[in-house]
């Protein structure tokens, strides 16, 4: 409660007096240990908003204990020093803080939020450095979190979207990290021994990379940061590499299930986080299908035809080439009417690429909204800790706006052309069984 009346009178000022991000002045360095550091110094609110990343994502999974860095970010604040899950949380909600996290492909994460004075912030950053420095991993709470994680990937194999968002990562990636999916002999696999050996190995100041956004100045910044990393493990610094990724061979896979809507995936492995194609990429898909209503995929699937209530694509750039997805639910019995009309706009798409109208109001769209992108503490942190993981020019959030205003739709359509491939992309589709209506005679799999 402390930390909201702040935060709400703070941002009624804000909104009164002040405008929004004008721009973000990322400063960086090294700590003597040897992480990454990166940091914007803003006085806007009485906050300070931090994350540490680490090379600990789900690609580093060894064979078989799929799961494992996933139940190792979730058992860091469960119990660390002298201090249980409740003492952390009891600890953290006396001086209004709030710590985060989470797992994706590349890294593993812990956020926190506190507010900038130097009881409530000193007391804060205790508990986080206790908890990065210091986790117990209790056998008892693992046991309990494996349970859960047990029971949320048997709930999550009777939904047809969920399985066919692991049908589709396993068929695009194959053999690659990126395409390994937790089942529940790899879950029940996993002991406190690989647990602990994970942190040791991935939770390491070498791999780590630390950035600091709010109200503090430069100076403290470097306190905070030399203290986070001082108590890291530095046994495997160097972070192992994740392998390119291969093309797939086209196909199709058919996945039974009784649910009426069919849920169709479509795509391919498509760019990585340096990728020089992100940006023409990325405003292209704008115009196919990551601009709602104003889409292709949109007008077609839906507008003209009525297959589907919604219909889109995107493009997740990871360390490596992450998905390119297309995504739909339709009945069963338009599953093929709907699947032919996605890929004939797609392979217009990528022999036409946009109109000039088209890509100027994707570029306008862009650009106007880029802003509210950078209106909070949290959003920068979110896009500088990105530039640091990934470690991207300290300039990327400047360049932005600018490599999407010089697009031209040549460049749209050649970046298409050579990153879209009809020859390598899967299409999942999972259900339909249910629909009534569906065709008498359609095969009920092809795997």
């Amino acid at each position: 409660m402390r930390l909201l009346r702040t935060v709400v009178a703070a941002v009624v000022w804000v909104w009164l007096t002040l405008p929004a991000w004008a721009g973000v002045d990322i400063q960086h360095w090294t700590t003597s240990q040897g992480a990454r550091v990166y940091f914007v110094a803003s006085d806007a609110l009485p906050i300070v908003d931090l994350e540490v990343d680490f090379a600990a994502g789900s690609a580093f999974d060894p064979a078989g204990k799929v799961a494992l860095s996933d139940l190792t970010r979730r058992l860091l604040d469960t119990g660390a020093g002298e201090l249980d899950e409740n003492e952390i949380a009891n600890r953290l909600a006396d001086v209004g803080a709030q710590l985060r996290g989470g797992v994706d492909e590349d890294r593993a994460s812990v956020s926190l939020r506190t507010l900038s004075s130097d009881e409530e912030r000193s007391a804060a950053l205790a508990v986080l450095n206790t908890v990065l420095h210091q986790p117990n991993f209790p056998e008892d709470v693992l046991a309990r979190e494996k349970k859960r994680a047990v029971a949320d990937l048997q709930e999550s194999l009777t939904q047809p979207g969920a399985i066919a968002t692991r049908r589709f990562t396993a068929s695009i990636y194959g053999a690659h990290p990126y395409g390994a999916v937790s089942t529940e002999e790899s879950i029940r696999s996993i002991a406190r021994d690989d647990v602990e050996r994970f942190y040791r190995s991935h939770y390491t100041v070498g791999r780590a990379s630390i950035s600091i956004i709010g109200d503090v100045d430069r100076a403290q910044a470097e306190q905070i940061a030399e203290a986070i990393a001082a108590g890291l493990p530095h046994d495997g610094e160097s972070a192992d590499k994740i392998p390119p990724v291969a093309l797939p061979d086209a196909a199709q896979v058919r996945v039974p299930h009784p649910s009426a809507q069919a849920h169709v995936l479509i795509g391919m492995p498509g760019i990585t986080r340096e990728d020089p194609d992100y940006y023409p990429l990325l405003i292209g898909n704008y115009v196919l299908g990551g601009g709602g209503f104003v889409s292709r995929l949109m007008k077609e699937v839906r507008e003209k035809r009525g297959f589907a209530y919604s219909v889109y694509s995107h493009f997740s750039p990871h360390k490596e080439a992450g998905p390119f997805q297309i995504g739909l639910q339709t009945k069963g019995s338009q599953v093929s009417e709907a699947l032919d009309v996605v890929n004939k706009t797609v392979r217009e798409f990528i022999a036409e690429g946009p109109t000039e109208e088209e890509l100027a109001a994707a570029r306008d769209y862009t650009i106007n909204g880029f802003g509210l992108r950078l209106d909070s503490n949290r959003k920068v942190l979110s896009y500088v800790s990105m530039i640091g993981f990934y470690e991207l020019p300290l300039d990327w959030l400047d360049q932005y706006p600018l490599k999407v205003a010089a697009l031209t739709v040549a460049e749209v359509r050649d970046a298409f052309r050579r990153r879209v491939l009809p020859e390598h992309m899967v299409s999942v589709v999972v259900g339909g069984d249910g629909d009534s209506a569906q065709v008498a005679g359609q095969p009920a799999a092809m795997q």
